[in-house]
């Protein structure tokens, strides 16, 4: 239990280190974007005192080192700061109004992780069912199908395969809607519903990964010694897979379910755009165009956040599931 308690902390404090770099290099790349948020509000009336003067509100005019002192002062205490686009430019810009960015991100980001969950619901145990199938008939006409289905899937863009399912499923047959124009109060079950076109095609993108993964590892168990045992003690070749197969796969497995669970949080800004799915995604590509820096920077360190965070989870579940990998040599 200490071994674990030790790789646990060990894990934690590298992630926050890199949580760290990667904050400098969001935030060194946020503010390199070319354009001017000033320039932008202003438009052709963009007078130099004019721009100067908003930029001096907004704090724009200090140091990139300052600023981002500033903001990982303010992240540390859970201040985002607040949405350039949301200010009230016809009144003191620096006296703290407007809709700060913990307040506009909020309900977008349970937006997404409602949409990731769905996803996660339906990909996981397909996925998990699929390779499992494909490991047992191995070669087969099922396996071959599996394995081209999921790599077809994969290999086409997110656009493309949402619009296919937008074309059978929303205009030929119009079983779901095509827009998920979902908003705060709506019942679960039409939330659901207006979500399943968006998950459906996450799930066919992320698939593919989990299946063969999981189908990789399987087979690679099945020569094993102990598995020829089971076998010549007379189980059937499921309740092998199931029993003793799967339990020592779950290593590798766990790793590409979670790495697949954070693209579902920090990929879905095609998707979210394609279905008008008002998620963090959307909202991430809506403050790029209007150069609303300090929304952009809060969503970009939610995606890099949410992924180390999945990718910790995992490397500790794979070494809780598989006690080798405490000792490693």
């Amino acid at each position: 239990m200490d071994t674990v308690l030790r790789i646990i902390i060990q894990r934690l404090a590298l992630g926050l280190v890199t949580l760290l770099v990667v904050s400098i290099v969001i935030f060194v790349a946020v503010n390199l974007l070319p354009g001017d948020f000033a320039e932008l509000i202003l438009g052709q009336s963009a007078t130099p005192d004019a721009v100067a003067s908003i930029r001096r509100d907004l704090g724009l005019d200090q140091t990139m080192v300052v600023r981002y002192f500033d903001w990982l002062g303010g992240m540390l205490t859970g201040d985002l700061g607040t949405s350039f686009a949301q200010l009230n430019f016809q009144t003191n810009l620096g006296g703290g109004g407007g809709v700060t960015v913990v307040e506009q991100i909020a309900p977008r980001f349970s937006n997404t992780l409602f949409l990731a969950g769905v996803t996660a619901m339906i990909a996981v145990p397909i996925s998990l069912l699929l390779g499992v199938l494909a490991a047992l008939y191995r070669n087969s006409a099922f396996d071959k199908f599996t394995n081209i289905f999921t790599l077809s899937s994969i290999s086409s863009p997110e656009f493309f395969m949402a619009y296919v399912l937008i074309l059978f499923l929303a205009v030929l047959n119009p079983i779901l809607p095509s827009l998920s124009n979902i908003y705060e109060g709506m019942p679960l079950s039409e939330r659901f519903e207006k979500s399943l076109l968006p998950a459906l095609t996450l799930t066919l993108v992320v698939m593919a990964h989990m299946m063969r993964m999981t189908r990789a590892a399987i087979i690679n168990l099945l020569a094993s010694p102990y598995i020829e045992m089971a076998r010549l003690k007379g189980m059937s070749p499921m309740r092998v897979i199931v029993k003793h197969a799967l339990p020592n796969a779950l290593a590798p497995i766990i790793n590409v379910i979670a790495l697949n669970l954070a693209y579902l949080i920090t990929g879905v800004v095609v998707v979210e755009v394609v279905f008008v799915y008002p998620g963090i995604g959307q909202l991430f590509v809506d403050s790029v165009k209007i150069r609303d820096i300090p929304v952009v920077q809060a969503c970009c360190l939610i995606f890099a956040a949410a992924y180390i965070l999945l990718n910790l989870t995992a490397d500790i579940l794979s070494i809780i599931s598989n006690p080798r990998l405490r000792h490693p040599k």
